[in-house]
């Protein structure tokens, strides 16, 4: 069973508090939600857990059944979704996601890339650049990547940016999936994604 263990994190940026003093752990089978005001340091929070920012002070841990999960291998062990992560525009969908397959070392045929696009929405068919796509179905790719490897945790920044109500049933079928196999810690403030938490964790900016 894997385990995110957040203890006492704090960050600032040129001496300018952030937050402070952030714990909690989340075991699988849970669904964790940050939720805070806007500028409280949500995603800050979000991508220290991610280890993609370093926390000024405190630690985030991984262990799976007690053994901690080495920095370098961290990246089997998360998927993450942001409206701010960079996709390839000149790219087809499909050419995305077996891009990023690669990069993982991940056996992609065509026929998985299909049921991927397939499970977050999108057309399976389409051979245009995604710089066509709308807001809306990039969102959808994004939140593909997240699923490719089928990993333990799942980081989610406000995951229904940008999407339409299917593509928020979408998104909540797949957080309620991922209770089977790990855990989903969201940063949200909407009020639906708040739902399909189990537990919440208020973040203040100076706190």
């Amino acid at each position: 069973m894997l385990t995110v263990k957040v203890a006492s994190v704090a960050k600032h940026f040129n001496r300018r508090p952030v937050f402070a003093d952030v714990s909690f752990e989340v075991r699988a089978g849970e669904v964790f939600g940050i939720v805070g005001r806007n500028g409280s340091g949500k995603s800050t929070l979000l991508k220290i857990i991610a280890g993609v920012l370093t926390p000024s002070r405190g630690s985030v841990a991984y262990e799976l059944d007690g053994v901690a999960v080495p920095p370098e291998l961290l990246f089997r062990s998360i998927g993450f979704v942001a409206p701010y992560l960079m996709l390839f525009d000149e790219f087809s969908a499909a050419e995305n996601i077996r891009l990023f397959a690669g990069v993982r070392g991940i056996p992609c045929p065509d026929s998985a890339a299909s049921a991927l696009l397939e499970r977050v929405g999108l057309p399976t068919d389409r051979e245009d650049p995604v710089r066509a796509f709308s807001s809306g179905m990039k969102q959808r790719l994004k939140l593909a990547f997240a699923i490719l490897h089928r990993p333990p945790v799942l980081l989610f920044d406000e995951p229904i940016s940008n999407l339409d109500s299917d593509g928020v049933a979408t998104v909540h079928a797949i957080i309620r999936e991922q209770r089977e196999r790990g855990c989903v810690i969201i940063a949200t403030n909407d009020q639906s994604d708040i739902a399909q938490c189990d537990r919440v964790q208020a973040v203040s900016s100076g706190a």
